[in-house]
């Protein structure tokens, strides 16, 4: 820095124009914490460098990202303490124009950029239990790189791989919680930070009934009110008649719903229907649709893609132009009538697969856990006209089986003993399903 930055240039009055500023916050700086230290003159008159003022512009941008004024002033010293000049350290030439690449992509979004290294350190503190240490890294991200960056490379890509390695078994559920918690709540500061709409038009963002997994719903609420959009965030598990009240009471234009799991893809469906008939345009994203990008074609409402990092654009499209028309498959023959009869006698069926298989040793809270998530999605599929998106769902659990070292016979032996049930049980109208699980289970019997 030339030592005409650090010259003495400016009074009280200019720096507060130049900053924006209030006075009153200024003087708060300087006297608990010593920052900024500006001269005096021989009259008492504080006076400012051009260094001054853009510590002052860095200190503020760090709240505008959610963090508070004593960590943005220990991050400065800390930066400092490492024998670097924090403005030099703020934004790498070029960051803010970088084009984002998909977060779940193993290409990093800047070449040789440290963010991997931060997200790395980020994830071993979050093993490690240490809060400490997980949000120093975080702050120092936020410091160096812009907010979409940091959220993209460190907080998405670090919860997918937290999220692989307990499905790998090598990290526990609470782990993953922990992580996940700290996540939630720096982006809930950073929606709370953010700047006072600019553009017209409301739009709802949230997650469908019985969808508890918050953080993508989260970054699509900051990344369009960080571009001016009023976005109202209602947060997980919405129900459907909840939903259309709040449509009615804001009078939102858009609704975006994220899903990450397949019978939350079915309340995504059953919400973009209703709205349908309202007028009102349903967007969509999540996890499921990433999987299963057939499933997209489906639902009676605009897909946004599986990045994140255009989302902004695709919204500001459909904000623009609200009427372009919408195209969804038609349902496939019985699937209507399958999931009206398997819905009716869901208890039936569970007692009934319950009597095939208690005597096999299998737990009783395992065996009903599984009959629910079954039975949730063999309806999901069906509302979704397709089938075969079960199939996914079914490899991720066998998967997860072999993981836990349990029998590789196991869900084969299951998804019969489930069509049986709904051949006794259904009859006729559940045959699309139980001929479908007894194909599956051949299928993975061959492939062992």
């Amino acid at each position: 820095m030339a030592r005409s930055i650090k010259a003495p240039a400016y009074n009280l009055k200019v720096v507060l124009q130049l900053t924006g500023i209030k006075p009153d916050t200024l003087r708060a700086w300087e006297r608990l914490y010593g920052l900024p230290l500006p001269q005096r003159t021989t009259g008492g008159h504080r006076l400012y460098s051009q260094y001054d003022v853009e510590m002052i512009k860095w200190l503020m941008e760090r709240l505008e990202e959610g963090m508070r004024i004593n960590r943005a002033i220990d991050l400065w010293r800390e930066i400092e303490a490492d024998g670097k000049d924090p403005l030099a350290e703020a934004r790498p030439v070029g960051a803010s124009q970088v084009v984002l690449a998909r977060p779940v992509d193993d290409q990093p979004l800047i070449s040789g950029a440290p963010l991997a290294e931060m997200r790395e350190r980020w994830i071993e503190a979050c093993l490690a239990f240490d809060e400490s240490s997980a949000e120093r890294i975080l702050s120092q991200s936020y410091a160096l790189y812009p907010v979409e960056l940091v959220c993209l490379e460190v907080l998405q890509r670090g919860i997918v791989q937290i999220g692989e390695q307990w499905y790998a078994g090598t990290t526990t559920v609470q782990q993953e919680h922990f992580a996940s918690s700290l996540v939630v709540r720096r982006l809930d500061a950073l929606i709370a930070a953010s700047s006072t709409p600019t553009r017209p038009g409301k739009i709802l963002v949230g997650c469908p009934a019985q969808e508890e997994h918050v953080i993508a719903a989260l970054m699509t609420t900051l990344f369009l009110r960080r571009h001016g959009w009023e976005v109202i965030y209602l947060g997980a598990n919405v129900p459907l008649l909840d939903m259309e009240r709040a449509v009615s009471t804001t009078n939102a234009s858009l609704v975006i719903l994220i899903a990450s799991q397949l019978h939350t893809a079915a309340n995504v469906f059953q919400a973009a229907s209703h709205l349908r008939d309202t007028g009102v345009r349903l967007a969509f994203a999540g996890p499921i649709f990433t999987r299963q990008n057939r499933l997209t074609l489906s639902i009676p409402g605009v897909y946004l893609g599986d990045r994140l990092d255009r989302l902004v654009q695709i919204v500001e499209m459909l904000m623009q132009h609200p009427d372009q028309p919408i195209s969804v498959q038609a349902a496939r023959p019985g699937y209507m009538e399958a999931h009206a009869q398997i819905a009716e006698k869901q208890a039936l069926l569970k007692a009934d697969i319950w009597e095939q298989l208690s005597s096999d040793g299998i737990k009783e809270h395992t065996l009903q856990a599984a009959n629910d998530y079954l039975m949730q999605d063999i309806l999901a599929a069906l509302t979704l006209n397709d089938l075969d998106s079960l199939m996914t769902e079914i490899e991720w659990v066998d998967t997860l089986i072999s993981h836990q070292e349990l029998p590789g016979k196991l869900l084969p032996e299951y998804l019969r003993v489930f069509a049986g049930s709904l051949d006794r049980q259904i009859g006729l109208p559940g045959k699309v399903v139980s001929d479908w699980l007894r194909a599956t289970a051949l299928l993975m019997e061959r492939r062992r």
